[in-house]
């Protein structure tokens, strides 16, 4: 009888965690320089940097954030505040930050803010105060309280505030110009044909709401219209505001040929009330809406809007967040430009059109 193979040993995979001395031996540099290289030194020089960067993702390292913490003054968390009722929008942003984050080898800590601003004004502090992360990033409405920004600033706290109104200048921040990107929609529809055009403001704590009013009520008052409050309606940022304003505006007596909404979600609502009251969207109403969501491409037609960089906004919010944690760790001063802008883009669709009339 012929002798069976003898089973081979199944190949077994090392359970070792990889070390920053792996990450050096592989680089070929000094594990100072691995540390420095961690810690977001500008000093290093940018052929080092990129050795760095290979050894550490040839060896899929990972820095062990409780180690570190240990060894110095940082927790190596930064945390992010909200206060927003858009998923989508929150999905975004915390997505971007979370891959800065794993680049810095940080984590992010996620915490929702009451609306309250004097409730607010305890929350952050004692977020900070329990949690010792080294730094925050805030998005509206918390970024448009500046009780809180002045404490940040008092307790020397690395901070970065996304769409803050007016942009902090003490305080580092990104945005966009909300208010030129509703003036080009509401001038877009103006080209189209459309003199009754329709507003749906959003949440008025939100200062992008104001902003945007502003920026629609100035492109028809350059074009010789005086906005007509008969048209304008208050919205909450919701399917549902949507939905109920629209249904007001269009059941009026010299109703809108067209309708802006201040975010999408309130948009598809226009859309959904034009449809129940038998109006065929363009031919019968516009509709646009703002920031460029999914649901602008399962709207039927399809949503002619303004599309917002979320993800690139919160990306740069990271990132200079983390200049400013690397230059207080120096001792040093943070970056001198103190806010950047992003660019927005009018996307159009198929749910604009010139009146029918």
């Amino acid at each position: 009888m012929r002798a069976m193979p003898k089973p081979q040993k199944a190949a077994t995979r090392s359970l070792r965690r990889t070390t920053i001395s792996d990450v050096a031996r592989e680089a070929g540099v000094a594990i100072k320089t691995i540390s420095r290289f961690l810690n977001n030194d500008a000093s290093i020089k940018p052929s080092t940097r990129e050795r760095v960067q290979k050894a550490v993702k040839a060896l899929n390292y990972s820095p062990n954030p409780a180690a570190r913490a240990l060894a110095g003054t940082r927790s190596f968390l930064i945390g992010l505040l909200y206060n927003n009722p858009s998923a989508y929008y929150m999905d975004c942003v915390q997505e971007a930050i979370l891959d800065v984050c794993r680049a810095h080898g940080y984590h992010l800590l996620v915490e929702t803010c009451s609306a309250d601003p004097t409730q607010m004004l305890h929350d952050v502090p004692s977020m900070i105060a329990q949690t010792r992360v080294d730094g925050v990033i805030l998005t509206p409405t918390v970024s448009d309280n500046p009780l809180v920004l002045a404490a940040l600033r008092r307790d020397r706290v690395p901070h970065v505030v996304i769409a803050p109104s007016p942009p902090q200048g003490r305080s580092l921040s990104v945005h966009m110009d909300h208010e030129g990107a509703a003036y080009e929609m509401a001038t877009s529809l103006f080209n189209l044909g459309h003199r009754r055009i329709g507003f749906i403001k959003g949440h008025p704590q939100h200062s992008a709401s104001r902003l945007r009013y502003q920026g629609f009520c100035r492109a028809l008052i350059d074009r010789g219209i005086e906005p007509d409050l008969n048209l304008v309606a208050q919205g909450h940022f919701s399917f549902e505001t949507g939905h109920a304003c629209a249904r007001t505006l269009l059941q009026a007596a010299n109703r809108p040929t067209a309708i802006f909404a201040a975010n999408d979600d309130m948009a598809a609502g226009c859309i959904t009330a034009a449809h129940e009251l038998g109006l065929g969207v363009p031919e019968d109403v516009s509709i646009a809406g703002f920031n460029d969501t999914p649901v602008a491409l399962i709207t039927w037609p399809t949503l002619t809007t303004v599309h917002q960089p979320i993800r690139e906004m919160a990306a740069g919010a990271a990132k200079l967040l983390f200049g400013s944690i690397a230059a207080k760790a120096r001792q040093a001063k943070s970056r001198s430009v103190s806010s950047e802008q992003f660019h927005h883009r009018i996307i159009l669709r198929g749910s604009t059109s010139s009146p029918r009339n």
